[in-house]
C-alpha cells in the first residue's frame, strides 16, 4: 500500500513513533514518588512545579520492593524508561526492512534528553528533550490529571491480558518475557523482554491478530545502565483550541489526550489530535489539501503502522484527513469515516468530548 503526494504528516508520525518505540514500552504509564508505582507534579517540598505534569523521584527505586506480577513488571519498565542513563545499539525490523540505530539517553538537572541516530542510509538524527506526557483517563474533571497506577491498571486490564512467558538472554542480559494479549480484535498484541536487573525494555515485538510478528525492536548492545540520583520532571502537554474536526467513534478504551496545534513547513495551519488506550496511540491530522493533490485517499502502510486518508469538505475548502496508528487498518478507516465537523468548536474552541463508544466492530473495506 504505497503512498503518494505530500507525506509530511506521515513522516512526522513515523519519527514520533520511532522515538516511542525505542525509549519506552508504554509511554502512557507512570508511577508514584513514595512507591515506584506513581508520579506527581510536586517536588520533595510538596510544591507544585509550573509547567511540569509529573515528577519521577528515581531515588525511590533504590528501596523499591521487588516486582512479582506481570503488571508490576510492566510498571517497573516505565520507571526504567525515565530513570536510567545509558547508550545502546539496536535494530528495528519491519517486514523486509531492517534499520540499525544508535541510542543515547541522558538526564541533566531533571530533564531527559534522548538522541536517536539512524545508522543506515543518509545520516539522520532525532533529539527529544523533556520526556513524554503520561496518560489521562479524560480531558476534563479529576480524571484529566495523570492516571494513578491503580486506575491505569484497571483501564488496561479491560483491554489486554498480561502474562509471563519465560526468560531469555537479550544483549547479554537476562530478560523476562511479558506477553500482552488484546481482549478484542481492535488492537494488536505485544511481546516485551524486560531487563531483570533494571526493567528496561530490551526487545519489543508487535503481534498481529494471529500472533505473528509485525515489527521487532531489539537492543543488541547496551552500556551498564546508571540510575539517575534525583527527580525527573515531565513537561506539561501544551493545549490549544479544540479542533473543528473530531471522530464520533473510537475503539473501546481510547481517550482524547492533550491537544496540539502545529504549523506545517509551508506555514499552513494543521490540526493535530491524538488518542490513546494507555498503550498505543491514534494520531489525527487535518489540514487543507496541498496544491500537489496531497495523499491519495485510502490506506497507506508505514512499517507496522497504517494511515487512513480521506478528503473532506469544510465550506469551500477541501481538507485532508490522516489517521495514523499501530492498529488494524480497518479500525483507522472507521475512525476516519466517523469524523464530524463541529462549528461550535471552530468558533470558540470549546471542548466537546465525543461520547460514542461502540463495542462491536463493523466490517469495512478500504479503498
Amino acid at each position: 500500500m504505497p503512498f503518494f503526494g505530500s507525506g509530511r504528516a506521515l513522516l512526522v508520525v513515523s519519527a514520533v513513533s520511532l522515538f516511542g518505540l525505542c525509549y519506552a514500552a508504554a509511554p502512557a504509564l507512570g508511577a508514584d514518588v513514595e512507591n515506584p508505582t506513581n508520579a506527581s507534579s510536586r517536588t520533595d517540598s510538596g510544591a507544585t512545579v509550573p509547567g511540569v505534569q509529573s515528577v519521577f523521584d528515581c531515588r525511590a527505586l533504590n528501596d523499591a520492593p521487588s516486582a512479582h506480577t506481570p503488571v508490576q513488571w510492566f510498571e517497573r519498565s516505565i520507571w526504567a524508561a525515565h530513570c536510567y542513563v545509558y547508550e545502546a545499539r539496536a535494530v528495528r525490523i519491519s517486514g523486509p526492512n531492517v534499520v540499525s540505530l544508535s541510542l543515547s539517553r541522558d538526564i541533566r538537572d531533571g530533564v531527559e534528553r534522548d538522541r536517536l541516530h539512524i545508522l543506515d542510509g543518509p545520516s539522520r538524527s532525532l533529539v527529544r528533550e523533556g520526556g513524554t506526557a503520561r496518560f489521562q483517563l479524560s480531558e476534563s474533571g479529576d480524571a484529566a490529571a495523570p492516571a494513578s497506577p491503580e486506575a491505569l491498571a484497571a483501564h488496561l486490564g479491560k483491554l489486554y491480558r498480561f502474562q509471563f512467558d519465560g526468560q531469555e538472554r537479550i544483549a547479554n542480559r537476562t530478560a523476562l518475557r511479558l506477553l500482552m494479549r488484546p481482549a478484542d480484535d481492535m488492537r494488536y498484541g505485544y511481546h516485551l523482554w524486560l531487563d531483570q536487573a533494571t526493567g528496561l525494555v530490551l526487545k519489543r515485538v508487535l503481534l498481529d491478530e494471529q500472533g505473528r510478528p509485525l515489527e521487532t525492536y531489539q537492543l543488541v548492545e547496551l552500556t551498564p545502565p546508571e540510575l539517575y540520583d534525583g527527580e525527573v520532571r515531565l513537561r506539561q502537554p501544551v493545549s490549544s483550541a479544540e479542533p473543528s474536526w473530531k471522530p464520533s467513534w473510537l475503539p473501546p478504551g481510547f481517550v482524547a489526550q492533550p491537544l496540539m496545534s502545529m504549523v506545517g513547513v509551508e506555514g499552513v495551519s494543521r490540526q493535530h489530535r491524538f488518542y490513546s488506550d494507555g498503550l498505543v496511540t491514534i494520531s489525527l491530522f487535518v489540514e487543507p489539501v496541498p496544491e500537489d493533490g496531497g495523499l491519495r485517499p485510502g490506506v497507506h502502510q508505514l512499517g507496522a503502522s497504517y494511515a487512513a486518508v480521506k478528503h473532506l469538505e469544510e465550506g469551500d475548502a477541501q481538507m485532508q484527513v490522516v489517521v495514523v496508528g499501530e492498529l488494524p487498518p480497518e479500525i483507522l478507516v472507521r475512525v476516519a469515516d466517523s469524523l464530524e465537523y463541529s462549528r461550535k468548536a471552530s468558533r470558540n474552541g470549546l471542548s466537546q468530548d465525543s461520547s460514542s463508544r461502540q463495542d462491536a466492530l463493523e466490517g469495512r473495506s478500504s479503498s
